[in-house]
């Protein structure tokens, strides 16, 4: 019985972990580096153990050292969240070697989903439509390019052991393809220490939609329906919303069975993901399963009112499914927007630094699941994410709206964040209308790309500007002086000076 969790990560994702063990009875143990002493997370649980070093290598990748922590603390289970160990099988074996529960799948499955030719090969036996492509390692450049004009151009080399963009390339002709194969494997070794590639044609026009999965140690799987994450930046998620605006209900049913099959292919437990590209025409295919809970896992709560660390808990402490897919329905529609400490208007560079203020959205419909608070400084050691911005409405149209209502209320000062930039999204006719695909920021980069830089900063100060303007104005009439004529105006030389500004 599960009374205890050793939450191994860190920021909002161990936060929002805690609150569900939190509403179960049971205590939390957080894990902290250097840079975290005063992260929210730290707080928030019943114990915190300092890890180590600032540097993930040395604090929240130690395996040895959480596990130590967790014996000391007396903890049953360890949840990975997502990131860092979550999908590490070493990992996984040493925390069952120590007899203290993983919160998360099997070794063999995270393994078998972890490399990328692997699970292809999986995913052919189980009748899971696959990209067509290779299922092994190319030995030399005859053979690549043999097998490049077999599968025909434009096609993607991908990282076996990869993921969030790195060790990807896509290649439109031959000229391009020696080099970037080389080019691949390099930046696939130094990401992962395993330079193996794939090659897999590329789908025009893509979108990219994943499918919630739950299972438990007895057979029981389901799915709980889809998550649209199109809206991308580099192949990282920027908004993600559910249900697709693709979505049918014939198209829904069909990937939803093929990604149950994905997850029984591997004996499966637990929480995961099913990804896969999806064309125009409606024809979709298996990109790659995560063996974790995702950044976006909240939107799939909302609409259908299941927790989805709870269920995590409930099946690695051994309970059967109660869900039943029958049962399982969609109410309404959510989106989430990822909040970045980075400056979109500057190559998207990260922004850490001390939060000087901050006011989180409120009101009906709406959740965040964020970690930092005024005068807490975002260390530059980490993923530069803030936090996730969940709404909620009974329409797509109304969910588009209360979420330009709450990034609007979403007031940041001191760091530079994503705000501004979502907000463009949220905007853009192609995104209102439901008609993107992953070439969405590029095809609307002209209106995303901020090109005036009177930002909100300088929109306080020309706030200010007004004010000095007003109290001058009110002293040279108590004075009797005050002219007809308001050509030297604070508030006239602001705006006409307004170009050249920069804050």
């Amino acid at each position: 019985m599960i009374r205890k969790v050793l939450v191994a990560n860190r920021g909002e994702i161990a936060v929002r972990i805690m609150r569900s063990c939190r509403e179960m009875n049971i205590e939390t143990v957080a894990v902290y580096s250097e840079a975290d002493r005063k992260s929210q997370h730290v707080r928030y649980a019943n114990e915190a153990f300092y890890i180590g070093p600032s540097a993930s290598s040395e604090s929240y990748l130690n395996i040895e050292k959480i596990i130590e922590i967790a014996k000391k603390s007396g903890a049953d289970a360890i949840h990975p969240g997502y990131g860092f160990l979550s999908e590490n099988a070493d990992f996984a074996r040493a925390v069952n070697a120590a007899g203290i529960i993983f919160i998360g799948p099997g070794a063999e499955a995270i393994v078998a989903m972890g490399d990328k030719v692997t699970a292809r090969k999986i995913m052919t036996k189980a009748g899971v439509n696959v990209v067509p492509g290779t299922n092994k390692l190319l030995e030399s450049n005859d053979e690549l390019i043999k097998v490049a004009q077999e599968i025909g151009f434009p096609l993607m080399i991908k990282a076996s052991a990869g993921g969030g963009g790195k060790g990807m390339r896509l290649v439109r002709n031959d000229d391009e393809l020696i080099r970037s194969y080389k080019m691949a494997r390099s930046e696939a070794k130094t990401a992962f220490g395993n330079d193996t590639v794939y090659i897999e044609k590329y789908i025009e026009s893509p979108h990219h939609i994943e499918f919630q999965i739950l299972a438990d140690r007895y057979g029981n799987t389901i799915h709980l329906f889809e998550r649209e994450c199109s809206v991308q930046r580099r192949h990282q998620k920027v908004v993600e919303e559910t249900p697709s605006p693709l979505m049918t209900n014939e198209l829904r049913n069909k990937m939803g069975e093929q990604a149950i099959a994905a997850a029984k292919s591997v004996n499966y437990t637990g929480a995961g993901t099913v990804e896969f590209l999806v064309d125009d025409n409606h024809q979709f295919y298996f990109l790659e399963m995560n063996t974790r809970l995702q950044v976006e896992h909240p939107i799939t709560e909302r609409v259908t009112g299941v927790d989805l660390v709870k269920q995590q808990i409930l099946i690695a402490n051994g309970e059967e499914l109660k869900l039943k897919q029958s049962e399982l329905k969609q109410f309404g529609h959510a989106i989430e927007c990822r909040i970045y400490a980075e400056d979109p208007d500057n190559n998207f560079m990260p922004s850490p630094g001390l939060v000087k203020h901050i006011t989180e959205p409120l009101g009906l419909g709406v959740r965040t699941d964020g970690y930092v608070y005024e005068g807490y400084e975002i260390p530059i050691f980490y993923d530069p994410m803030i936090s996730k911005l969940i709404v909620w409405a009974q329409t797509r149209n109304e969910a588009i709206q209360r979420m330009q209502r709450a990034l609007y209320e979403y007031k940041i000062t001191g760091v530079k964040t994503s705000i501004p930039f979502l907000k463009r999204i949220m905007d853009t006719p192609d995104f209102v209308n439901g008609n993107y695909n992953t070439h969405f920021i590029e095809k609307n980069s002209k209106h995303l790309i901020n090109n005036d830089n009177c930002d909100q900063e300088c929109e306080d100060f020309a706030m200010f500007i007004a004010y000095l303007d007003y109290a001058e104005k009110i002293k040279q009439k108590q004075q009797g002086n005050i002219s007809n004529s308001d050509n030297n105006s604070n508030w006239k030389r602001f705006h006409k000076s307004r170009n050249i500004i920069r804050i």
